[in-house]
């Protein structure tokens, strides 16, 4: 597998990391919260034997830009376009994880489905809060929300803490190695706490349910849910989107600790083969 590296300006002084390996159709996959390229190391050694499998690091995350501005979702899906624009990437394939998924949505709101062959929203709900808990699928409890914005999110230590007990209690179903543990969080501090708040509280009040439902309708789409929370999401999905296609899998980061079971169910939702 070659794999090209390449920095993209978005905007005057803003760079954006981007990664790319094989040919074909586009692959273009957006990591979440403050994570990187990194976590999709397995997909794009797998999809870039038939894809053009290509991922991007968001502004003030991992090798890109680090900024005090444009730190919220709105920029995020102008800078998505500015980075498919200058790679000339036509019909492709959106993979969004977690807030990832939001910058996708974002796109689909300022610049629409056209030129997007099919989109896969990896386990996040198109709106994170809403009152209705015991019937909509959300982040969490809304106290336990603003308890990790308020005392996790405004210092070092509280988002190394955050990201522990998240990657722990959430994103695998397995122990964590220690040196496992330590690459997850690790991958977070790339985004220093101050912007990670930032980007929590545009994602936390972001709201996406139209372009969910509308793009689903015209577009092949595929969600990808973790199965802690499936018994609210798969219905919540059906009713909001009821075209789209549903799996659930693993905890949060199902793609990393699940890796082939994965591949496949993206491979057949490509294929239109998806069981």
């Amino acid at each position: 597998m070659k794999l090209k590296e390449a920095y993209i300006e978005v905007e005057p002084g803003i760079e954006l990391f981007v990664q790319e390996a094989g040919s074909g159709e586009p692959l273009v996959f957006i990591p979440g919260f403050t994570f990187t390229t990194e976590v999709f190391s397995e997909q794009i050694r797998y999809f870039s034997k038939t894809h053009r499998t290509i991922v991007i690091d968001p502004r003030s995350h991992g090798r890109s830009t680090l900024t005090v501005h444009g730190n919220d979702y709105v920029t995020h899906g102008g800078d998505l376009q500015k980075v498919l624009h200058a790679l000339k990437v036509k019909n492709a394939t959106l993979v969004g994880w977690s807030f990832g998924c939001l910058t996708a949505w974002e796109y689909i709101r300022q610049f629409g489905t056209e030129g997007i062959k099919s989109l896969v929203f990896i386990d996040m709900p198109p709106k994170s809060l809403s009152l209705k808990q015991d019937t909509d699928w959300v982040e969490g409890p809304l106290d336990d929300l603003a308890a990790a914005y308020t005392n996790y999110l405004r210092h070092p230590k509280g988002q190394r803490e955050f990201i522990t007990a998240y990657a722990s209690g959430v994103m695998v179903q397995r122990k964590l190695t220690e040196k496992e543990l330590s690459w997850v969080v690790e991958q977070s501090l790339r985004t220093p706490y101050y912007i990670a708040a930032n980007l929590f509280s545009s994602g936390l009040f972001a709201d996406y349910r139209e372009e969910a439902s509308k793009s689903s309708e015209t577009t092949p789409t595929l969600y990808v849910v973790a199965e802690h929370w499936a018994q609210t999401a798969i219905p919540y999905l059906e009713k909001l989107a009821p075209k789209a296609s549903v799996k659930a899998l693993g905890g949060h980061l199902m793609f990393w600790e699940h890796g082939e079971k994965f591949n496949k169910i993206v491979e057949g939702f490509l294929k239109g083969s998806l069981d």
